[in-house]
């Protein structure tokens, strides 16, 4: 376990923050970058556009792993009426096209769904979530379920689909510029500008963090903590709770195993162990008895200006 946790540790300092060893070995792989940046570009001018007559609002980062894709789809979908969210549904255990949830019946298991998937099923009651590595094939199903708008949760990259882009900007952004696999970028820096909307964290929205036990609010939390998640970019959770605080991370969209809860438990004995929401439905099976949910909500600044974002969902009605 201590070795997953050092190698992950390992490539996403190397990927976003690296240091003078790791800078040497991103130039060296400078090549390859040039090579991946020439497919991406041949796959964006040559892809042909797809209308779905329903809007279709992907929600997407420049960067590998997480800049809160999954929290900010939340907060958009839940204010619409008819909405289906798609994603791939990274980490699961099957293969294929899935209606997880269809407004609120839950009609898959988390090995089938994933997690992310299982957190936006579980956040949305009033959506239909669908997974599938085919995003053409799960709006044509989201449309047969009666959905009036689509969200794709990391869908910046399906240039075939066309979509209103809505790109998230970290609050710390990477000192690594360079695209895969010489950095952190699965796309250039200047594409932020092709977006039809830019959020930045810190700027246009916070996350608010509050912790749960058994569902209660806990106005406090015991002295003795330590973080237990498979996020990407997971020291960015200590910004949000007291200092001391031990983390133990995993690669993004890791399946806990039944030994690393035993190793955790063992090595923390007496100590409150806190996770995020998208790692609780994958522990919930293991009965942890000291397990505490930091429960994230997002907060938009009052002064966004989302007038085009209903604007493009509203042409959409006008020409039914």
């Amino acid at each position: 376990m201590l070795l997953k946790q050092k190698l992950n540790s390992w490539i996403e300092e190397y990927l976003f923050f690296p240091t003078t060893f790791q800078k040497i070995i991103s130039f060296l792989f400078i090549p390859f970058t040039l090579i991946y940046m020439l497919i991406i570009s041949f796959k964006r001018i040559s892809a042909k556009k797809l209308d779905f007559a329903i809007p279709v609002i992907s929600v997407g980062n420049l960067i590998v792993g997480g800049s809160g894709k999954t929290p900010i789809t939340i907060a958009l979908a839940k204010e619409k009426e008819n909405v289906a969210i798609i994603l791939r549904g990274y980490g699961r255990k099957s293969e294929g096209l899935y209606v997880i949830s269809n407004k609120g019946k839950i009609l898959e298991d988390i090995n089938t769904s994933g997690d992310e998937a299982m957190l936006l099923a579980n956040s949305l009651p009033n959506a239909i979530v669908i997974v599938s590595e085919d995003r053409v094939k799960a709006i044509l199903k989201a449309k047969e379920l009666g959905a009036k708008i689509c969200f794709l949760d990391d869908g910046f990259s399906k240039y075939h689909i066309n979509k209103f882009d809505i790109l998230l900007k970290p609050k710390n952004e990477p000192e690594n510029i360079f695209c895969l696999p010489s950095g952190g970028y699965r796309e250039p820096k200047m594409m932020y500008s092709t977006a039809n909307m830019v959020l930045k964290e810190g700027v246009d929205f916070n996350r608010i963090i509050k912790f749960k036990k058994d569902g209660e609010i806990l106005e406090k939390l015991p002295s003795q903590i330590v973080i237990l998640t498979a996020i990407s970019k997971a020291k960015r959770l200590l910004d949000f709770v007291p200092k001391p605080c031990e983390l133990i991370s995993f690669p993004d969209h890791y399946n806990f195993t039944k030994l690393d809860i035993e190793v955790v438990e063992k090595s923390y004995n007496g100590y409150t162990i806190l996770t995020t929401a998208k790692d609780f439905v994958k522990l919930k099976k293991f009965d942890i008895k000291n397990l505490v949910l930091m429960d994230l909500e997002i907060e938009f600044k009052t002064d966004i200006d989302f007038s085009s974002l209903e604007n493009y969902i509203k042409r959409y009605k006008e020409h039914k």
